[in-house]
């Protein structure tokens, strides 16, 4: 038995999804699309369009696209820039939450999220009711939830989700499960994007990178699509009779999966077979095909890798078309974030009149995402004591200006592309009560 490794690259969403096919005879995969009640909505539109490259062919997602012969179903992520939606030009109704939900996976796709933060719909009123207004904030605090109730809010999208560790009860002295205890109270639904808007092409690090003038960007950490189906089985049988056993024995390895399958005969003697499967499939998958005398001597376990998905993924670095002093770009960063104040660690030689020709960038807390990468100036919410010192020791600037204070100001640009997207019977505002906790004294 051979094990290789294979650039080839299959994504989905089953526990378990085969998909047999020829070595030579590749299917492109069909393209799916989220039907919503945006684009019903939005034949004809003047707004600004979603960013590119946020569709999904999965069945988890309906808003990537595919492009497909081994390539997962939502590696290529491209929306035409020309397709654009508006509710407001042809829907005057109010929304329910689900149609809401489906435009805030349209503008960031929950999948782009990391594995481990707590994304999408966090409190659920038991008796919904439409959606008139919408209130972003950074983070959810005591008094945002007293401004949402005083306006009375139905929807609150908290970039930083409120609750994150799981809980085991909701009680009152706890200040975060106190707050969802409001919410359910007061019918009022939350929401948090997260580690989306950051990833997401046209998010908050390109926002934040954006200060310091135009250049070429890149994605610092790539994101990639998911793939329930991670390894590829290829062997061959002596005939359609035993093809025909074997894919019966496969298919009781999960009777809730569908087995497409595609055999050639190069050489008119044997079949030759491809199988795709997941992790969880793996094991009963082998075992099967090694009670099987052909199978077992012409078996090969390939694994499969996440296909890239461009423009997405954590942390920015821009090679900038005007290099500036470090004093202007931190006068850039100041103006673009709102601030008077930020932090500064001189790089080992540097001063404030040393040029800057490349930047990183990671909203939030970056300092694992920035690890590693030479730029003249890295540029983050908050990073440790020792962390700086590491950047500062390769002669990296760096620049920190809290950690929500390099997030909160992409919540105005935010409300504008999701304004444009629902009714004119939907408020969308950005909270005056939010702020970070931090301030210079």
């Amino acid at each position: 038995m051979r094990v290789l490794q294979s650039p080839l690259m299959l994504t989905g969403c089953r526990s378990l999804s085969w998909t047999l096919f020829s070595l030579t005879d590749r299917r492109l995969c069909t393209r799916r699309s989220l039907t919503s009640r945006a684009a019903l909505c939005s034949s004809a539109s003047t707004v600004p369009s979603i960013p590119p490259s946020l569709l999904s062919a999965s069945h988890c997602h309906g808003f990537f696209t595919s492009q497909q012969t081994s390539v997962p179903q939502h590696s290529s992520l491209q929306l035409s820039p020309t397709r654009r939606f508006s509710l407001s030009a042809h829907c005057s109704g109010p929304m329910e939450l689900k149609e809401v939900l489906q435009v805030l996976e349209q503008l960031a796709p929950l999948s782009l999220a990391e594995s481990w933060d707590n994304v999408g719909l966090l409190v659920e009123p038991s008796k919904s009711r439409p959606v008139k207004t919408i209130l972003l904030t950074n983070d959810l605090t005591d008094a945002v939830m007293d401004e949402a109730e005083a306006m009375s809010c139905d929807l609150i999208i908290s970039y930083h989700p409120p609750l994150f560790r799981p809980i085991r009860r909701l009680v009152q002295k706890d200040w975060k499960q106190k707050l969802a205890i409001r919410a359910v109270e007061a019918r009022i639904a939350i929401f948090s994007p997260h580690t989306s808007w950051d990833s997401v092409k046209g998010g908050v690090n390109d926002w934040l990178v954006g200060g310091l003038g135009r250049g070429q960007v890149s994605v610092l950490s790539q994101a990639l699509g998911g793939a329930s189906q991670s390894h590829k089985l290829e062997f061959t049988v002596k005939s359609t009779e035993e093809l025909n056993g074997v894919l019966e024995e496969l298919k009781a390895c999960d009777s809730e999966s569908t087995l497409q399958h595609s055999v050639s005969r190069p050489d008119n003697n044997e079949v030759h077979v491809s199988i795709t499967c997941s992790d969880s499939a793996l094991t009963p998958s082998v075992q099967t095909l090694l009670r099987h005398n052909a199978p077992s001597l012409s078996l090969s376990i390939l694994k499969l890798e996440k296909p890239p998905l461009p423009g997405h993924g954590q942390g920015r670095l821009s090679v900038l078309a005007q290099p500036v002093t470090l004093a202007t770009a931190i006068q850039k960063v100041k103006s673009h974030l709102g601030l008077s104040h930020l932090r500064l660690a001189l790089g080992s030689g540097q001063t404030l009149e040393s040029s800057v020709c490349t930047v990183a960038v990671c909203a939030g807390s970056g300092a694992s995402v920035l690890d590693g990468v030479k730029a003249d100036l890295y540029i983050t919410g908050e990073m440790s004591h020792h962390e700086v010192l590491d950047a500062v020791a390769k002669g990296t600037n760096v620049l920190l200006s809290e950690h929500s204070n390099s997030e909160r100001g992409f919540l105005a640009v935010f409300r504008e592309k999701l304004a444009v997207r629902l009714p004119d019977s939907v408020t969308v505002a950005v909270s005056k009560a939010d702020r970070d906790p931090l301030e210079v004294v």
